[in-house]
């Protein structure tokens, strides 16, 4: 497989599919954020997770077309304005969510999942509804384009760089929310003893809700982003789905720490062994490292508490 580079060529090959593995990995970091939140915290498998990923870049595509035709002098500064609105719209149909649907399955996995992939499915077909079955794509500012050349063989894409900033900044602020703020307070209180928590007067129920609406407006979050690197179709959430599942469960329910590793190493595996593979084999050879991970260590990188009852 590397017989036929010679050295220098497989330092670049290396450093270029990192450096690529990147936007995938801080696509399926902000994907993880929402499910750390939503699966490791709150134990609801949410197969729907990834069309909310969806609507936040339908959101931006929708911006886009905004922008173009009402305020053509605004479209340098629109796409960070659509990426908060992105978070907003995807972060209230989640909180209408929990309250229509997942509040009245807290505790019964099998019945959530069906729920939430029943969901997927009318999200889907809506968003077909909508905007159509093709693929579409916003245009992005004139700041997003090229990239950073620092050797003949070495160019960064500067859409990568902002992508990775966004997570890095999207990550700071979960950290700074879960462990510096009144409402992390009550929330991992809850996740260690609902009971308890709600014996000394916190609103579980309002947690949850929130903790629902912001794990799926980080995943709307992670939408904008996926727009810089790819078109977005109905589906195009339910490719990722999978790989997000595998990044909360390979890094540990409930880690924060362990979603930013797990992220990290099946992206660039994953970006790495495609290039030297096909698209196919590349994924199957992730997957089999990922699976043999988890033999040796089912509980995941970094392990957490799971909640109380």
């Amino acid at each position: 497989m590397f017989s036929e580079y010679t050295n220098e060529e497989l330092q670049s090959i290396f450093i270029m599919q990192g450096f690529s593995g990147l936007s995938l990995f801080s696509v399926l970091l902000l994907m993880g954020l929402g499910l750390a939140l939503i699966f490791g915290q709150m134990g609801v498998i949410n197969m729907a997770h990834g069309e909310f990923m969806a609507l936040g870049a339908y959101t931006v595509y929708l911006c886009s077309n905004l922008t173009e035709k009402f305020a053509p002098e605004f479209a340098p500064y629109y796409f960070v304005c659509a990426i908060i609105i992105a978070f907003f719209v995807a972060a209230l149909l989640g909180a209408l969510v929990e309250w229509l649907m997942i509040r009245h399955l807290y505790h019964r996995p099998l019945d959530t999942l069906l729920a939430t992939w029943g969901l997927s499915l009318v999200l889907q077909q809506t968003y077909r509804t909508i905007f159509g079955a093709r693929e579409v794509s916003p245009t992005l500012p004139d700041w997003l384009m090229g990239s950073f050349s620092f050797s003949e063989d070495l160019d960064i894409p500067i859409n990568g760089v902002f992508v990775l900033g966004l997570s890095i900044v999207v990550t700071g602020s979960l950290i700074v929310f879960l462990y510096r703020s009144n409402f992390g307070l009550r929330l991992r209180a809850t996740v260690q003893n609902r009971k308890m928590s709600g014996a000394v007067g916190i609103n579980t129920a309002r947690v949850d809700r929130l903790a629902f609406a912001v794990g799926c407006g980080i995943a709307g979050i992670a939408g904008a982003a996926f727009t810089t690197i790819g078109s977005t179709g109905p589906d195009s959430g339910s490719r990722y789905i999978v790989d997000a599942f595998l990044v909360v469960v390979g890094g540990g329910a409930a880690s924060l720490f362990g979603t930013i590793a797990s992220a990290f190493g099946i992206a660039q595996a994953q970006s790495i062994l495609e290039f030297f593979l096909d698209g196919t084999k590349g994924k199957v050879a992730t997957l089999l490292v990922i699976v043999i991970g988890l033999m040796i260590r089912p509980q995941g990188l970094f392990p957490s508490k799971v909640r109380g009852h």
